[in-house]
């Protein structure tokens, strides 16, 4: 019974975790070309919070609840999302609180540690999401952007923003992670 119990307590914090970030997606800064969302917020605390698998899970779970057509993408949902140029930033989030979890695991709990790995993972999602950004766009869209155009708007502009909030996450990671007690990976 009490193996249940452990499981379902580890559905529920997932799906909690998927809601936040669907949340988040609707707390929204316009900047430019890349909107900034408080979405990485909650992928990263689903990373550090719940483990690379479970974190990377909740994450997977709130993209395909979006492709499935639930609007809690920014700009919508729908399997169509898939030709958003942003959309590599959903695959990002993914990767992202994997990498911030897998990290953030090795680092003791240490606040430079955890923080250390919320800034390993905004360099993943950012990777993901500006070569998608630039593929969509020269390939599908038939608009290109130049690197520079691209390095400017969906960097430069949208990165401190994230790492404001790789430095609360860590922050809230810190104090929230012995009080939910989420150890190990599914």
């Amino acid at each position: 019974m009490i193996r249940n119990k452990s499981k379902t307590q580890n559905m529920v914090i997932t799906a909690l975790f998927t809601a936040l970030i669907a949340a988040g997606a609707y707390i929204r800064i316009p900047v430019s070309v890349c909107p900034f969302t408080l979405q990485f917020l909650f992928t990263t605390l689903a990373g550090l919070i719940l483990g690379k698998n479970r974190g990377a899970a909740a994450v997977s779970l709130y993209v395909i609840i979006g492709l499935a057509g639930v609007p809690v993408f920014t700009g919508g949902g729908g399997i169509g999302y898939i030709l958003q140029p942003t959309f590599g930033y959903l695959m990002g989030f993914i990767a992202g609180a994997y990498i911030t979890g897998a990290l953030s695991k090795t680092r003791k709990n240490s606040y430079i540690g955890i923080l250390a790995s919320c800034f390993a993972g905004l360099i993943v999602v950012y990777a993901f999401g500006m070569l998608y950004y630039y593929m969509i766009s020269a390939f599908y869209l038939r608009s290109s952007i130049s690197v520079g155009a691209l390095f400017l708007y969906c960097f430069v502009l949208a990165v401190p923003g994230d790492i404001g909030l790789c430095i609360i996450s860590a922050a809230l990671a810190k104090r929230l992670m012995p009080i939910i007690h989420v150890k190990g990976n599914v």
